[in-house]
């Protein structure tokens, strides 16, 4: 793809949306133009459940977005997630026509198209399809391209989600007036913005704590081994504080980010924060240690899902590089600490900041803009593989011998030229005189009179 065509990635989550947009720069990093952000009321556990509403979300998003880079925005690409979305693996297989010819993208890219086709249950449809390990004639081979081999096979991860879901989703983008590049899984966007190669090929868990949602990645040896979505997140703990400290949403959610912490040993018992009380009733003091043991419980719940998803892939002696937490709530105190005793790994906090270019917009390096920055650097790798393709299946066509046909458009002003030269020529030319069947006729009428006939 060609430096410095923009690119626009929209993270429609549970507590904001959020738009980024973003050019590939020559240096091979990305260039962020301008963002926007608003909060999300139309979004539950990553799902749409008010059309209207996150309509007018994405719409203050994208014009914020729009006026800080100066560009006028039409397309986007957007993020998925949600308690709907799972996964499962697949093995493809292809015999090919001729095995003295050479494989190419193209061929390992119909592979991949034949897994679309594999049935679903009623209501739920593939959202992506990603190739994994690829074996030419049974052989493993770390890039197929160019071989030779009669016998094509594939592992594949399949991702999975709600028909319903999808479809509310592109519902949104068009009726906020935009068209739709690519439809992305945010565990997949997030792990782009954050993780990098050696972290992938060595083993790596990536936990994004969401407002609605907490999206889990697990790659080895470089490839996607494992996604899930836990529905828990932020607003969860929010809702705990409420419950047990016995105060309104608004100050819960923001004793949560200003004195919350995930381990209750780290606060001492006279740290306490005063809230006011509703409509003139007394104000309530809430113990920082309280505080944290809410936030812990739910963290530690939290942690126990994640582990229970790394058995599931069976990954967890194959993790040299532990967890990367991102998200709003990796921004939690302490919760590093408290990644590592529950699952035993080594555990970092993971900034969206290593593949961008120096900017001034500081903020953008939180852990809450990992998924719209990685759904810009997705689009910019899928739209790079589109092109590829294309060349490739060009390629193909030419050794086969397939000529595309060429349709030779003229200019109007040929055309009207072309036209008078004809009409001048017919003007010129005169009429060549045809047969008069009517003379013909009367003749022959004339001859054959009753006074000729003996």
């Amino acid at each position: 793809m060609s430096e410095g065509k923009i690119i626009v990635g929209l993270d429609i989550g549970t507590t904001k949306v959020a738009c980024i947009v973003g050019q590939k720069s020559d240096n091979g990093k990305i260039e962020i133009l301008g963002y926007g952000k608003t909060i999300s009321t139309g979004v539950r556990r990553g799902v749409v459940t008010n059309i209207f509403d996150t309509v007018e979300a994405i719409k203050t998003a994208v014009k914020q977005a729009s006026d800080q880079a100066g560009v006028e925005i039409n397309r986007v690409s957007v993020g998925i997630a949600g308690q709907h979305i799972k996964s499962l693996q697949h093995r493809g297989v292809m015999m090919r026509d001729n095995h003295e010819t050479e494989i190419t993208e193209a061929e390992l890219e119909r592979l991949r198209n034949d897994t679309f086709k594999i049935n679903m249950t009623p209501g739920e449809e593939i959202i992506d399809v990603i190739r994994q390990d690829t074996y030419v004639d049974g052989e493993l081979a770390t890039n197929p391209v160019g071989m030779l081999g009669s016998k094509i096979e594939a592992n594949f991860h399949v991702i999975i989600g709600q028909t319903s879901a999808a479809k509310n989703i592109i519902k949104c983008i068009q009726s906020a007036g935009l068209e739709m590049d690519y439809m992305i899984l945010e565990p997949i966007a997030s792990a782009q913005a954050v993780l990098d190669e050696e972290e992938k090929d060595a083993g790596v868990v990536l936990v994004d704590i969401g407002g609605g949602t907490t999206d889990i990645a697990i790659f080895k040896g470089k490839k996607i081994q494992h996604t899930a979505v836990i529905p828990f997140g932020g607003n969860i703990i929010t809702d705990d504080i409420c419950t047990g400290c016995s105060i309104i949403k608004h100050y819960a959610e923001e004793v949560k980010v200003k004195f919350g912490s995930a381990l209750a040993s780290e606060n001492r018992d006279d740290e306490v924060v005063s809230i006011p009380g509703i409509r003139g009733r007394d104000p309530k003091e809430i113990s920082f240690k309280n505080l944290a043991h809410i936030i812990q419980a739910r963290l530690e719940e939290i942690f126990e899902l994640v582990n229970y998803e790394i058995q599931k892939a069976k990954s967890d002696n194959q993790l040299i590089a532990g967890i990367v937490l991102t998200g709003g709530g990796a921004m939690m105190r302490h919760i590093q600490q408290l990644a590592e005793f529950k699952t035993g790994l080594e555990v970092r906090i993971g900034y969206p900041n290593e593949h961008l270019n120096q900017t001034e917009m500081k903020e953008l390096s939180s852990p809450m803009y990992s998924t719209g920055i990685g759904i810009v650097i997705e689009t910019i790798a899928r739209m790079e593989h589109d092109e590829f393709l294309q060349a490739s299946a060009a390629a193909e066509k030419r050794r086969k011998g397939i000529v595309e046909p060429q349709v030779v458009v003229a200019a109007e002003t040929e055309l009207e030229e072309a036209k008078e030269e004809i009409d001048e020529s017919s003007q010129k030319k005169p009429r060549k005189k045809g047969l008069d069947l009517k003379k013909i006729v009367t003749s022959l009428t004339e001859f054959f009179t009753p006074d000729n006939i003996e």
